[in-house]
């Protein structure tokens, strides 16, 4: 899923003029900010060797999954963000055996974009997210 159609998707309003603003406009504020330390993170799983395919955790409640890099309670921020990676996704079940080929074929390049798996109440999802270009 591209990241304009989960940012952009927003309950049926009900015939009302104002739209409830989605919790995900934070996570592309953090996202933003996090941005460089993000491709830092994604760049050390690369180069050793841990993984080809980094996968970001973003989540606002409690969750068992990744390693925890960036805390929204320490920064202040909205959204707390694991690193974790393509084979823990597997391993925990996340991804099926099935589906980690459309998967790999959906994955973009990890020096470009940022995969983040997004979890909300509602459900999770995959997006992937530009690096801001420097």
């Amino acid at each position: 899923m591209e990241r304009e159609e989960l940012l952009g998707a927003t309950p049926e309003d009900g015939g009302k003029e104002e739209k409830p603003k989605s919790p995900l406009l934070s996570l592309e504020q953090d996202l933003e900010l996090y941005s460089d330390s993000l491709k830092e993170v994604s760049l050390d799983i690369l180069m050793e060797g841990i993984s080809k395919q980094p996968i970001f955790v973003a989540h606002q409640h409690e969750i068992n999954f990744g390693e925890v890099i960036l805390n929204k309670d320490d920064l202040n921020t909205n959204w707390t963000i694991h690193a974790s990676t393509l084979e823990e996704f597997v391993e925990k079940g996340v991804i099926s055996k099935e589906r980690k080929e459309p998967f790999l074929k959906a994955y973009k390049n990890p020096q470009e974009f940022m995969c983040v798996f997004v979890v909300v109440p509602e459900g999770a999802n995959f997006i992937f997210y530009p690096y801001k270009k420097k």
